[in-house]
């Protein structure tokens, strides 16, 4: 069955906006070089998938906290190739000031567009959807970089709200992130006009629906145009992952 048309678009940022350029391994392999540590980026990938998947959601409500946050992940992701890889010299760097100064460094890195890229097609459909009145927001569980981000990568101008979780202490699947943003609009949940796209099959597609709005799933390799038309037609969505 075709899906409502839109009044809100709600999309996710990270996987769905935009993506790591290149590898998250590669870019925390390229900083530690300049701190004298040797990883390769194929390890560190390794490391960051475990150390993210484990760590709890992100639900904090302070600058200081998200900075903790990653400073903890960052650090399991080392301490994980210190126990199961050949890499002495990474327990000298885990309990050294150096440590903390190679963290900085990354962390403020990723509020600029250096180490980021647009996915194909995004621009298109945001200036296609907005030449259509129809509003657009961000739902993200995101941290408080992500304003910055937004503006080095010319996306802020397309976005009428932007709710993360970084400001409110609850993540998407929790249906309170999504009734914040639908409330940022004059709405209120349930309400299928509101949908909301994300690569996130769990936190996007099945949190959305969930919480009353039109979940809709990006999978891979499609674009934002491909996954509103077959809303609109109403054909089978993608199917998810196992």
């Amino acid at each position: 069955m075709a899906a409502p048309p839109p009044k809100v678009i709600f999309l996710d940022a990270a996987g769905t906006l935009f993506q790591v350029r290149g590898s998250v391994g590669q870019i925390y392999a390229q900083v530690a070089t300049t701190y004298g540590i040797a990883i390769s980026a194929a390890e560190l990938d390794r490391a960051f998938r475990q150390s993210f998947c484990t760590a709890p959601a992100m639900a904090v409500t302070s600058a200081a906290g998200e900075y903790q946050w990653w400073h903890a992940l960052v650090r399991d992701c080392f301490k994980h190739l210190l126990d199961h890889c050949n890499h002495p010299a990474i327990g000298d760097f885990l309990s050294s000031p150096v440590f903390n100064e190679y963290f900085a460094e990354l962390f403020a890195l990723f509020a600029t567009a250096d180490p980021w890229e647009l996915l194909p097609g995004v621009i298109s459909a945001l200036c296609q959807w907005r030449s259509h009145d129809i509003k657009l927001g961000i739902c993200s569980n995101f941290d408080r970089r992500l304003h910055p981000l937004l503006d080095a990568l010319n996306l802020t101008p397309h976005f009428d709200s932007v709710t993360i979780s970084g400001t409110l202490g609850v993540a998407k699947p929790d249906p309170r992130i999504f009734g914040h943003a639908a409330a940022q609009h004059g709405y209120e949940l349930p309400n299928p006009q509101l949908w909301h796209i994300g690569d996130h099959y769990g936190e996007d597609y099945q949190g959305a629906t969930a919480a009353g709005m039109t979940g809709l799933w990006l999978s891979p390799g499609q674009t934002l145009d491909q996954v509103y038309a077959a809303a609109i037609q109403g054909l089978s969505p993608a199917t998810p992952p196992d």
